[in-house]
């Protein structure tokens, strides 16, 4: 199989995106991983630090979002498979966005978060592919796609 491309959409508290890329390369699979803005600050005044300032901060808000939005809709059109990791300490309502929108482009959704989300989260379960709880599920269903065996 050639280059996998996979779009890490989510929670950015936590290294969960290191742990996948990480484990990936310790098992030489072939993937090129993607993600969001994972600065906050970057990623909240991306808008205003290209477009200029706002008095207000529902547009300032809004110039960042819709920025942060043409750089997502863009890697997850462009992603072969989306993972999605729910949190435990904020909601990632963004998250949630990006789910449906991968699920809208036929994009194959692998979902992570801890069993107690479960019920919150059992819509955007039903629509995914794969519900994992860890970094390690995660890569082995990507080794699985590649390479089809089990390890």
């Amino acid at each position: 199989m050639s280059e996998l491309k996979v779009y890490l959409s989510g929670e950015i508290h936590t290294n969960w995106r290191d742990q996948i890329m990480s484990i990936a390369k310790s098992k030489n699979l072939n993937v090129t991983f993607t993600s969001p803005v994972t600065n906050h600050e970057n990623s909240d005044d991306c808008g205003v630090s290209i477009l200029g300032n706002e008095d207000k901060s529902f547009w300032h808000d809004h110039k960042g979002a819709k920025i942060n939005a043409i750089r997502t809709r863009n890697h997850i059109k462009n992603a072969d498979i989306v993972v999605v990791r729910f949190g435990e300490k904020y909601k990632q309502w963004n998250a949630a966005f990006d789910a449906g929108y991968a699920v809208g482009l036929n994009k194959p959704l692998i979902v992570m978060h801890n069993e107690e989300h479960s019920h919150a989260l059992k819509e955007v379960d039903g629509a995914s592919l794969a519900v994992t709880s860890d970094p390690e599920q995660v890569v082995r269903i990507i080794d699985y796609v590649i390479n089809g065996t089990l390890d």
